[in-house]
């Protein structure tokens, strides 16, 4: 039976990327100068379902202002809210009349990867699962769902262990067929009060459940900290090809592979790419080295900025020292100040990071 629906998710809170998070859905924050959580209806619609489930966070309204219906990207959504975080199976048991006791895909909107999932659903199909999970080798496995494998199979599953029994994470795609609908029902609240997906996979382990498995072979990214968001970015922009709508001048130097969307003006500047610059921005005696994406409407005069994410309307004025690894949330601002004694001055947020030398 083909899969024709997928459920993904989009709430939480996000506190480990505050203090963004405390103004923007995490899923809402560009990867390239576009929203993260499109990437997972991307990657779903590639591989022909259409039908899609949206777990979402009450307290944010904003999913549905952005993607409406679907119908731009050529899917029909549903919005589910989940009321409290009570864990990635309870998401399954209040999605289950959405997905109507059928085969899915379920999905982590906070995923990026290469090359969609389209191999992983060759390998349910062909190996007859009842659940197919997708693998990763990762540095911190502690952070994950991590698999115990024997034999090239999956013989059990511990969520975040203390002492990993493989280097493996569970990444947040998942393939089911109707069996994860009685695995999710039967278990109970993790001793952190959440309904724990690797419980579930557990439970059909136990079961006598087909549990089969592919390894990411390129690239994965979850998008947990502001450091994954960064190397998300820089991994998203080695694929950008050049694409040249805006103005540039006879004193600017553009090398390597650089987007400067429509409106967007270069003078007297160096960038090397790759590089994304959205509409309508105003690039000015100023350096842009790789891994760098510029939003909508910002401004960068007399700076260096490097590997980089600057939302809508930022701005960097006048600073005299390169920014790298930064995150610069809507319409932030740095400039040098004006006028002695000479000083820093912060207008900060809460969880804000600043570094300075």
């Amino acid at each position: 039976m083909k899969i024709k629906k997928a459920l993904i998710t989009a709430g939480g809170k996000g506190t480990r990327l505050r203090p963004i998070t405390y103004v923007h859905n995490k899923h809402l924050i560009p990867m390239v100068n576009k929203p993260m959580l499109q990437y997972a209806l991307e990657y779903v619609a590639s591989a022909g379902i259409k039908d899609i489930g949206i777990i979402t966070n009450p307290d944010y309204q904003d999913l549905e202002a952005v993607f409406g219906t679907g119908k731009s990207l050529g899917v029909k959504l549903t919005y589910i809210p989940q009321e409290a975080p009570l864990g990635l199976a309870h998401a399954v048991k209040i999605a289950q009349p959405f997905l109507n006791n059928e085969p899915f895909v379920y999905y982590l909107g906070d995923n990026i990867l290469r090359g969609g999932i389209q191999t992983f659903l060759d390998a349910f199909y062909r190996h007859k699962s009842d659940c197919h999970l997708v693998l990763s080798k990762v540095k911190d496995p502690q952070r994950f769902g991590v698999p115990e494998i024997a034999d090239n199979m999956i013989v059990s599953i511990e969520e975040k262990p203390e002492n990993p029994k493989s280097d493996y994470a569970v990444t947040g795609i998942y393939i089911y067929n109707e069996s994860i609908f009685e695995a999710v029902n039967a278990i109970k609240p993790s001793p952190r009060g959440e309904l724990e997906i690797s419980d579930a996979h557990q439970y059909l382990i136990e079961k006598g459940k087909t549990l089969t498995y592919s390894e990411i072979t390129g690239w994965w990214k979850d998008t947990g900290k502001p450091e994954d968001l960064l190397e998300a970015n820089r991994m998203l922009l080695e694929d950008v090809k050049t694409h040249i709508q805006g103005d540039r001048d006879d004193m600017s130097t553009l090398a390597g592979n650089i987007v400067l969307s429509k409106g967007s003006v270069v003078e007297n500047s160096v960038i090397r790419g790759p590089v994304h610059i959205g509409k309508n921005c105003r690039i000015q005696n100023s350096y842009l080295g790789p891994y760098t994406c510029v939003g909508n409407g910002c401004e960068i005069i007399n700076s260096e900025i490097e590997y980089s994410i600057l939302m809508d309307d930022a701005a960097v004025r006048y600073v005299d020292i390169r920014i790298e690894g930064s995150i610069l949330g809507k319409s932030a601002v740095i400039s040098k100040s004006e006028g002695i004694p000479s000083n820093h001055r912060f207008i900060i947020g809460d969880r804000s990071q600043v570094q300075i030398r």
